[in-house]
Parts: C-alpha cells; sequence; structure tokens
C-alpha cells in the first residue's frame, strides 16, 4: 500500500520510497538533507490540535513538517508503534 507522509497518524510508524515532484518550490532537496530518502524508516510522534504541524522521528531526529511538506514525500508499508 502506498500513500504520502501526511497521512500517517501518530503512533505509526513508515517507510519513505520516494519523493514527489515540487512544482519549483525547491523543498525536496531540502526534505532530503533531513533524511527522507528511499529506505528511511519514519515514525509519526505528534500532531498539532489543527493538525499542522505534525512531529516526525526521521534517522534519529525530530522534525516537524507542514502538510503540504509532508505530502511531497510518498510512504508504504504503514505499522502501528508500540
Amino acid at each position: 500500500m502506498q500513500f504520502t507522509l501526511n497521512e500517517l497518524l501518530p503512533g505509526e510508524l513508515a517507510t519513505v520510497r520516494g519523493l514527489f515532484p515540487d512544482n519549483g518550490r525547491d523543498i525536496t532537496t531540502r526534505l532530503m538533507d533531513l533524511g527522507l530518502t528511499r529506505g528511511a524508516r519514519v515514525r509519526c510522534l505528534f500532531a498539532a490540535p489543527s493538525g499542522e504541524p505534525r512531529a516526525y522521528l526521521i534517522r534519529g531526529a525530530v522534525i516537524a513538517l507542514r502538510r503540504e511538506d509532508a505530502a511531497l514525500v510518498c510512504a508504504s508499508a504503514r505499522e502501528v508503534c508500540a
């Protein structure tokens, strides 16, 4: 099953499959710099009451992403963390 990172709920874990084009916003390079590369495991830790930003654990670092930026990350293998 394939989905985008902004669909990940707090407590769920996924694997990054790749990034979608950002239509000239130059954010995909920044996302890769943050560790969102193919095969990276990402856990959604927290969602603000308004739904954004969300905090993600990526390669040992906690990163907050806006919904529109998280929507550029294609993910798979959704799991619930204990």
